[in-house]
């Protein structure tokens, strides 16, 4: 099966009457904030790490649903602890609901979906207004509207369809939910930053059902127990009965079953007859989006309407599936595409952005590393041969990344990999909103941007050997081909 990607993000917010301590929040206040060489993360703990080898990870855990199952990788492995972030993997099956939720870190997912798979995703934000309205039929609240006619009136905040390769971003703190609206089921990779200054509970990650429970696994592992202590039941049945239906307005039997114990479907249900919501073209979503910031602004919040527009209506989609999209391509090595915020203006929030590339068999990727960044690999499918070396030259990393696998390349470690006999495609998820990449070779590389002098006397070459050292790879970026593909160019017919 073809897979694609797309990734969900996050940022955090609070709106109103709170607008200059949410900016804090989001980084806005923060020294560096959306610079290009810093970004909003603490790094107390991070300072103790030791990265004296690295070694792929695997999914240690799966939790069966309904109507899929979620996987999650240790969040409690050195290498992700020393670099901020928890990883899990959602499987939603066609008609599959992922339930409301929120969590104590900045979440960003993309998904797997092959040609027909595609879903929904839905947001709800304080204080925005709810844009989407419909009058259907049903059997329990009635609106009498002229000319006699009764009909139910519906409203709900804004959703955001997504396809293979798109990239959202969602807020952190608050809820949302997913529906697999599509004939094949979405497997989506959640990134969590538990560095974030969003999380300020501590560096571990939990995740806040809404509704429903996760299922518990027996014979549960010492890392599944860990799990069940930060997963569990949903937020409303932790409240006392009386005050909840109270407060909610509705009689205790209402509460008795959104508090059900009982609930084992786990946190994907199947939507027997369908999720039916509603759907905007693109012109109402526009009109939408203006309507959004004018009704709020004139309700006197006394927050200006670009903040307002930044909360409500920021685009939060971006599609880096798309191979015309690519910043780098080569037609026989493949093809690189970047999302930082200079594209997608809410990953300054987020502090965190994407790369998704192509690697063509037997193709290289120049060694580079990252300034101002980890980076988070994650193979989606193939295989490709990888190297790490760090501090003092030291091999660190050196083997097969393979599909489903996951490597952690610390900021500052020269990286360098080659696809194997089949085309290796991973995406990377950086901890800046504009990470910063210097390579070893091509056009824009640290040898090629030095004096010819400079490489002569450093390396103890000749000037020849360093004209070849410096133009051998002429105008390219990046990807490259493999000596092997080289001459086979070059032979004769």
């Amino acid at each position: 099966m073809a897979t694609s990607t797309s990734v969900f993000l996050s940022f955090s917010l609070c709106l109103l009457l709170l607008c200059h301590s949410s900016r804090a929040q989001l980084g806005l206040g923060q020294q560096g904030a959306g610079e290009p060489w810093m970004g909003a993360r603490r790094y107390s703990r991070v300072s103790q790490c030791r990265f004296e080898k690295l070694s792929t990870l695997e999914l240690t855990r799966r939790v069966p649903s309904e109507a899929g199952y979620t996987e999650y990788f240790d969040q409690y492995n050195e290498q992700l602890q020393c670099v901020g972030v928890a990883l899990s993997r959602h499987t939603i099956q066609p008609r599959g609901l992922l339930l409301p939720s929120f969590s104590s870190a900045p979440p960003r997912r993309w998904s797997m979906v092959d040609a027909a798979g595609r879903g929904i995703i839905g947001t709800v934000i304080p204080g925005c207004p709810e844009t989407f309205q419909s009058f259907q039929q049903t059997e329990q609240q009635w609106e009498q509207v002229a000319g006699g006619c009764q009909r139910f009136r519906d409203e709900h905040q804004r959703i955001h369809y997504f396809r293979e390769g798109d990239i959202i971003a969602l807020p952190a703190g608050v809820a949302y939910w997913s529906y697999n609206n599509g004939e094949a089921a979405v497997v989506a990779i959640t990134t969590f930053d538990t560095s974030s200054y969003a999380n300020q509970l501590d560096y571990q990650h939990r995740e806040f059902l809404l509704a429903g429970r996760e299922r518990l696994v027996e014979q549960a592992s010492q890392v599944e127990v860990r799990y069940q202590q930060i997963k569990g039941n949903n937020l409303l049945s932790g409240f006392d009965l009386e005050p909840l239906a109270d407060a909610l307005g509705v009689d205790r039997e209402l509460v008795r079953k959104i508090q059900n114990p009982d609930d084992r479907r786990g946190e994907i249900v199947l939507v027997t007859s369908g999720l039916q919501v509603l759907q905007a073209s693109r012109q109402s979503e526009q009109l939408a989006r203006e309507r959004e910031v004018r009704q709020v602004c004139q309700e006197g919040t006394g927050c200006q309407s670009n903040v307002l527009e930044a909360y409500c209506t920021m685009k939060i989609r971006q599609n880096i599936g798309d191979p015309l999209r690519a910043d780098y391509f080569n037609p026989r090595a493949g093809r690189i595409t970047t999302l930082n915020s200079q594209k997608l203006p809410i990953l300054r929030y987020v502090q965190m952005s994407a790369v998704r590339a192509l690697l063509r068999p037997n193709a290289i990727v120049s060694p580079h590393w990252n300034i101002n960044a980890h980076s988070i690999m994650y193979a989606l499918r193939g295989c490709s041969r990888v190297q790490v070396v760090g501090h003092r030259g030291r091999t660190v990393f050196v083997g097969e990344l393979r599909q489903g696998q996951l490597l952690v390349v610390p900021q500052y470690f020269a990286v360098t990999l080659q696809a194997q006999r089949e085309s290796f495609e991973w995406v990377s998820i950086k901890t800046n909103d504009n990470a910063i990449v210097s390579h070893f070779a091509g056009k824009t590389s640290a040898l090629r941007g030095m004096p010819v002098e400079v490489l002569m006397n450093s390396y103890r070459i000749s000037r020849e050997e360093a004209m070849q050292l410096k133009f051998n790879r002429g105008n390219e970026l990046a990807l490259f081909t493999s000596k092997i593909e080289r001459e086979a160019i070059r032979a004769p017919v």
